[in-house]
This record gives structure tokens, sequence and C-alpha cells, in this order.
């Protein structure tokens, strides 16, 4: 059961403290009240991605990115009529107040309706040798070595489903046959699952030239490496919303400079910063591809996807980028597969149990 208790945060609280509330509540937004139960804000997942992008950090102030101006509604309202007023100003989540306007509750479309389904294709890369890893992948594949119980390819194809996902393609090379007696064509988890064989490795994006027919809607694209609980459905409306050609999932990347920095300018110091920390973006393995994007994809060629995203640029088209707060662990070496298998009951097996 959801608890919309755990969404709620003070005035005084940091981003970090409203990301947290987002992943603990699963309410998928976080609730500013004071002391006195009067809310004064609400911060939802795109709020916290626009202030990443404007340069927020997570030790930042979330006064700083809450939204001020919100719906919301009388404890007792009609579910009905809720779910009308809700669906024609496109909410997710409304506040519930008592008659002295104290916080009360919180009413989400998951409560009311069934997830959205999603036609769009998914394509997850699963090819790799898994070099990095060896000897674990000497017989085994790496996106069917277990993390948390259960092959970590699964734990992907799960994740999608539970957003509404239904239709996915698997590229497979490196033990392929492994791969495809396990997932089969999918029946058995009620998604339709097709394979895209690459002969030769391919790289990122040129296994998804492989894809027979132009798909009509955006496809997504994710390395089979990847654990993480993004939300694929606003990253699929964040990349509508940029009316952009390509979208790339992006996480923050901390590098603290172990020493002093000197600034020099006409050989004289202008500036002395005692180890800096810089801050970067750095690509997620998570992508958005529109239509014709996927068609022009060269079939048995060997491309990647900062390439194809450099091609995209170069023609003058929006690519957009779409930052990620969620837990997201790149299992491509020994150590990265040990943290994972130990952040696995923490971050999927008690998600699940609360769902």
């Amino acid at each position: 059961m959801k608890d919309w208790r755990k969404a709620v945060i003070a005035p005084t609280a940091t981003v970090r403290d409203a990301v947290e509330a987002l992943t603990i509540s699963s309410v998928q937004i976080a609730l500013v009240a004071n002391e006195n139960g009067h809310l004064e804000g609400v911060i939802t997942d795109g709020d916290i991605r626009r202030g990443l992008l404007a340069g927020k950090t997570l030790d930042s102030p979330a006064r700083e990115i809450m939204e001020t101006s919100f719906f919301t509604a009388r404890e007792n309202a009609d579910a009905s009529s809720l779910l009308a007023i809700m669906k024609e100003k496109e909410l997710r989540q409304v506040p519930l107040l008592d008659n002295k306007d104290h916080l009360v509750g919180l009413k989400t479309l998951m409560d009311i309706l069934t997830p959205e389904r999603h036609d769009n294709w998914v394509v997850l890369m699963a090819g790799g040798l898994g070099q990095r890893l060896m000897p674990l992948t000497q017989d085994c594949p790496k996106p069917l070595l277990s993390v948390g119980g259960k092959p970590l390819l699964k734990t992907i194809l799960d994740q999608f489903v539970e957003h509404g996902f239904e239709r996915f393609y698997i590229s497979v090379n490196y033990r392929a046959e492994m791969v495809e007696k396990y997932f089969g064509n999918g029946s058995q988890y009620n998604v339709e699952i097709r394979y895209l064989r690459e002969k030769n490795q391919l790289g990122t994006a040129g296994a998804v030239g492989l894809m027979p027919d132009k798909p009509d809607s955006p496809v997504f694209v994710m390395n089979g490496d990847l654990l993480t609980r993004v939300d694929f459905p606003g990253m699929l409306a964040f990349h509508k919303d940029q009316k952009a050609k390509a979208t790339m999932a992006v996480r923050g990347f901390d590098i603290q400079v172990p020493y002093g920095v000197v600034s020099v300018e006409n050989h004289k110091i202008t500036a002395l910063e005692e180890k800096p920390t810089h801050q970067f973006f750095v690509n997620a393995g998570i992508y958005v591809l529109e239509p014709e994007i996927v068609a022009s994809i060269p079939k048995n060629k060997y491309l990647d996807m900062p390439t194809l995203f450099s091609q995209i640029m170069n023609k003058g088209y929006t690519t957009s980028a779409f930052p990620i707060h969620e837990y997201w662990m790149d299992i491509g070496r020994k150590q990265d597969f040990d943290q994972a298998n130990y952040d696995y009951d923490m971050h999927f097996r008690m998600k699940e149990d609360c769902e």
C-alpha cells in the first residue's frame, strides 16, 4: 500500500529530500507542507529534472523548484468528478484538504485507473560480450546474470511491463540461443518479443537498424546491462513535449579534483580554489528515437548512439536530455554486479512488495 504521508517534506527540505520522498512514497510527487499542515507547494518529477537542467543541485533548497500554483480537492471529493478534472487538467495527483485547508490525503490517477498501455516498441540491447565481467560471462550472457535472484534482463523487462509497455525487440549476438530460449516469444509474460540477430557486433544504434519495419511511434532503446527505476512514461512524455527527434537519458556525475586549482592569466594568479568539484551529465544508456530516425539507421553497419546523436544534431534536428534522479546502476564490472545484488532488495523487491 502506498503511503502519501511519506511524500510530505518540510519547507526547509532540499531537492535531495524531495527525490527521496518521491522514491519512498511511490506517488510521484512531493508535498511541501509546514508544521501546521498547510500545503505550500508541490514538487513533481518534472520539476526536479527541470531544476537539475537549470543548474540546481540535490543540495539546493526544495523551495527553489517547487510549484506554488497547484490544484487541490476536498477530502470527500467524488471519485468520478475528480477523475474528470484530472483528465481535463492532465494531472497525475491531487492533494486532498479538509475544511480548514489542512493536508489530509492525496488522490493519484493510478488509484482510479489501470496503467496506461503503450504500443511503442522497446529495443533491449542484449548482444554484448560482457568481457569486463569474465569469468561470470564465460558461459552466460551478461543480461542473463542473476541479480536479486532473477536475470538482469528480466528485471528490465518487468520495469517496462509495469509501466504499460508490451512490445519488445531484443538484440542478440553472444550466447543468443540462451537469451531466446529464456524469453521465447514473450507469451508467458503476456507481451510480444521479437529478436534482432546481429551477425557481428553492430553497436548500440546499429542493432536498431535491423528492425524489419519502420515503427509508427517513438521507440525506446535501452542497454541490457542497466538496473534502474527510471520513469519510462515520464521520459516518453518529456520527449514528446520537447518535440525532439531523439532523447537521451542523462545522469549527474561529479568529479573532485584532489588538489588546489590555480587559475593563471599572463603569469599572474587570478583565483585559487581548493579541491573543486566539477559536475557533468553523462549518458545513462536509455534513449527515445522518432520513427524517421530509426528508419535512417543503415542495416548491418556498426553505429553507436553517440555517433547517431551527433549525426542528428549536425542535421539541425532537436535532441533533448532527460535527467534521471532515480536509482541507476551500469553493471559493467564485477564490483558493479556485486553492488547491484546488494541494492536489489531496497530498490526493487521492497518496491514491488509495497505496490
